[in-house]
């Protein structure tokens, strides 16, 4: 069967180094810093311009869980049709109740938009802090989700191969699973050697300087180095790809 390579990106910039490193598709965020949120339409209109691999759009108000306020998730009904009216190929999204359960009414509300456009519906690793992944998997067969963005309901996906793999048989050829958590070039051959999972998903990133945060005392929303950002290596895609193919 062949490997899928899936590139998380947060600009036009790592969109086109994932497309030329030979990824197969992208997910397009901003702040993966912060886990990915959002990205602004305009950069999924330049991204969509330009690349010729699908784009999953990531349709996520803010950090710190996945249960969200009616005015949050107002926001995330119109961000998911303008994502999709502007191009998107599919949205990327997680609503959980309090009690970590998935919140049927809420997504089946996002794979409606989905379906309305034709387009791919994923449920991402918030599948991983449910109290029960494989059963997740399970709920979100029943909702019509595409894919499913997990790390097997571990930190790392090395960490989490028993999960994903019961994960794995659970979803059959009824939905798609979408290995993640912390995959890189350099342990992806160790978790292919562990898992049928068919499809990898991974950020494949090196440390870019900007001169302009040198020598800088002052800290923006506590983030330790304004020198420096990360950006996709077109080489460390290329590599993955090939350890994929080989």
């Amino acid at each position: 069967m062949k490997k899928l390579l899936e590139i998380c990106c947060c600009s036009l910039d790592d969109a086109l180094q994932a497309e030329a490193g030979g990824a197969d598709r992208i997910e397009l965020n901003s702040a993966l810093e912060a886990g990915g949120l959002t990205p602004s339409l305009g950069c999924l209109i330049e991204v969509k311009k330009r690349l010729s691999i699908p784009v999953i759009a990531m349709l996520r108000p803010r950090t710190g869980g996945f249960c969200y306020t009616e005015m949050e998730f107002e926001t995330m009904l119109q961000d998911a049709d303008l994502l999709l009216q502007h191009g998107a190929d599919g949205l990327a999204v997680g609503i959980l109740t309090p009690e970590r359960q998935i919140d049927f009414s809420r997504v089946q509300k996002i794979v409606d938009i989905c379906r309305k456009y034709q387009r791919e519906s994923v449920f991402h690793r918030a599948i991983d802090v449910t109290p029960d992944p494989v059963d997740s998997v399970r709920q979100l067969i029943e909702l019509g989700i595409t894919r499913i963005l997990t790390s097997g309901g571990a930190q790392r996906c090395l960490e989490g191969i028993g999960t994903l793999n019961r994960m794995i048989q659970e979803a059959g050829n009824q939905i798609e699973i979408l290995g993640c958590g912390s995959v890189r070039p350099d342990n992806l051959t160790d978790i292919m050697s562990q898992t049928d999972c068919s499809q990898f998903h991974m950020a494949c990133t090196h440390e870019m300087l900007d001169p302009s945060g040198e020598n800088v005392q002052i800290r923006f929303n506590g983030i330790p180095n304004e020198s420096s950002y990360k950006m996709i290596s077109r080489k460390q895609v290329e590599k993955a790809l090939e350890l994929l193919t080989t």
